[in-house]
């Protein structure tokens, strides 16, 4: 059931039209052997329903940036403790046991190969001196401050997502070009070893455009 959120309806539903399920959520439904049920915007009944589960992401969402993905996992299996060992007071059951009662009726997962093409990699990856990191021998930038970190890389919709323990710190698209900076990015570490009062931005653009000329065709 879900509340017309932009990454699962194309076009939301109303009291006056059925709304549009993005096709690859879609597929992935299928996969996955379960029903898409768009909520009418605004319909006070199944907004709580739809809403209520989110207090839970709000929880975790909360240590965003405090926990490694080691810490991260243990809080979530401690969290997920506590609400299956709770009253639910939407079905007055308790979660745990109700299960123990209803797994067989539950449907196995589908194949691995179909489950493993939703997987996505999570890769080690090292800051050099120039706060860039390394993904297929090509150079990606982040923010200054984290060179010598070992941060975290995900690939998902041709696009970079870096992470430094669980907050986002860079994102990018995957690129053929060797060296790929952010403006952002350069312009912030240059302005460190430079004095407050040079054009930095005006040196950050013709050094990056001579950058891209030295490597646009390696």
């Amino acid at each position: 059931m879900t509340d017309n959120m932009k990454t699962i309806m194309d076009e939301p539903r109303t009291e006056y039209q059925k709304g549009r399920v993005n096709e690859r959520f879609f597929q992935f439904s299928k996969d996955m052997g379960f029903e898409v049920w768009p909520c009418i915007a605004g319909r006070p009944r199944t907004k709580a329903k739809v809403e209520a589960p989110m207090k839970i992401l709000d929880e975790i969402h909360a240590y965003q940036g405090k926990f490694d993905y080691e810490e991260l996992h243990h809080f979530v299996q401690k969290l997920c403790n506590r609400i299956n060992n709770s009253y639910h007071q939407g079905t007055g059951k308790i979660p745990i046991l109700a299960l123990k009662k209803e797994r067989n009726l539950l449907s196995p997962l589908p194949h691995e190969r179909i489950r493993d093409f939703y997987k996505i990699d999570h890769i080690l990856v090292k800051v050099n001196t120039s706060n860039m990191i390394t993904f297929k021998s090509n150079q990606y930038s982040v923010p200054p401050g984290y060179i010598g970190k070992t941060l975290s890389l995900q690939v998902y919709d041709n696009h970079i997502f870096i992470y430094y323990n669980t907050e986002l710190v860079a994102q990018h698209s995957i690129s053929h070009l060797k060296i790929n900076y952010k403006p952002e990015h350069y312009v912030e570490n240059l302005a460190r070893g430079l004095p407050s009062s040079s054009n930095i931005e005006e040196l950050a653009k013709r050094n990056l455009e001579a950058i891209n000329e030295v490597y646009k065709n390696e």
